[in-house]
């Protein structure tokens, strides 16, 4: 069996040289590693092409997003397993052969994910339960979950902390997630009108749709120090966070959520607009973009959206 590793890299090549190079001693002669550049340094990306001469990069003058990166690469691809990766992560034991492994002998599995680890070694919540009013209370950033973090919400939400099997999940953390070919290219790939966040729980929910399993591997793990290219706009990320957060909403059907979809609409815009404030409070580095954020364009088109962010 064979892989494709598929990076999207947005300035961050001090740890895009880091994962390549934890992820080079698994590489087998048929596996392929493609790193989409968006808005590439042109001395960076030629450094990184002679250190790393097997990698195929693919050079972009604007920053598609996360979704229109992966897909971008995706169709480069040729291996029957696609692992999503992000740059700023570095590959610890086996992952490939484990990971390619369960979902060999496990036809119902479409999606497997590692434990992911936080740069400060503790255990990142990456498999989870679909978002619901419980993740208002459980969520991984929500304010319960910080001040205590085994709230019943939590639980429900956050997913395998201590698991040491195999563990079904609703979606996993798309900062390292492998999935079958077949079945990326039958749902379309990622959602492109998610720029940024959150598109790997709409494509583990399209995934369920079909029936297929979203597992989570303990075994094999990866260490995440996240934000590497996030932390280049600050605050265009965490606009971004709460914008696809919205459209993971609206994509949901149902009375509910249509009457609903203000109120939830304004309270993230709210949400984001603290956030953003408070980073900058706090001497973030932000580049703060022109007021002309609407949240509104989460639920509008995909054209209409992916226009709006990627300029």
């Amino acid at each position: 069996m064979s892989t494709s590793v598929l990076v999207v890299n947005f300035r961050a090549y001090d740890d895009l040289e880091r994962c390549l190079q934890s992820l080079e001693p698994q590489l087998r002669p048929d596996d392929e590693v493609i790193v989409v550049d968006n808005e590439g340094h042109d001395a960076r990306a030629v450094s990184i092409a002679r250190a790393f001469p097997y990698v195929s990069t693919i050079s972009s003058p604007v920053n598609l997003g996360f979704a229109a990166g992966i897909n971008l690469a995706a169709r480069r691809a040729r291996n029957p397993f696609l692992l999503l990766l992000n740059p700023d992560t570095v590959v610890q034991g086996p992952l490939l052969t484990v990971l390619e492994e369960f979902l060999r002998t496990h036809p119902d599995t479409a999606v497997v994910g590692p434990r992911v680890i936080n740069g400060d070694g503790s255990i990142q919540p990456s498999a989870r339960a679909f978002p619901g009013f419980s993740t208002l209370l459980g969520g991984r950033s929500a304010w319960l979950t910080r001040r205590y973090p085994g709230n019943p919400w939590a639980r429900r939400n956050l997913l395998g902390l201590d698991a040491q099997q195999p563990l079904r999940a609703d979606w996993l953390s798309g900062s390292c997630l492998m999935t079958r070919r077949n079945v990326f290219e039958r749902l379309g790939g990622l959602d492109e009108s998610f720029f940024l966040y959150w598109e790997d729980a709409d494509y583990c929910r399209r995934v369920a749709d079909l029936g297929l399993s979203r597992i989570y591997v303990p075994s094999v793990s990866v260490r995440h120090l996240g934000g590497g290219s996030a932390r280049y706009n600050l605050a265009r990320a965490i606009r971004e966070f709460h914008r696809s957060a919205y459209r993971l909403y609206c994509k949901q059907s149902g009375t509910a959520v249509k009457v609903s979809a203000p109120l939830v609409r304004a309270g993230l815009y709210i949400r984001g607009e603290v956030r953003v404030r408070t980073a900058l409070a706090a001497g973030g580095q932000l580049q703060i973009p022109p007021p002309e954020y609407d949240p509104t364009l989460a639920c509008r088109s995909r054209e209409s959206h992916f226009d709006s962010v990627a300029t």
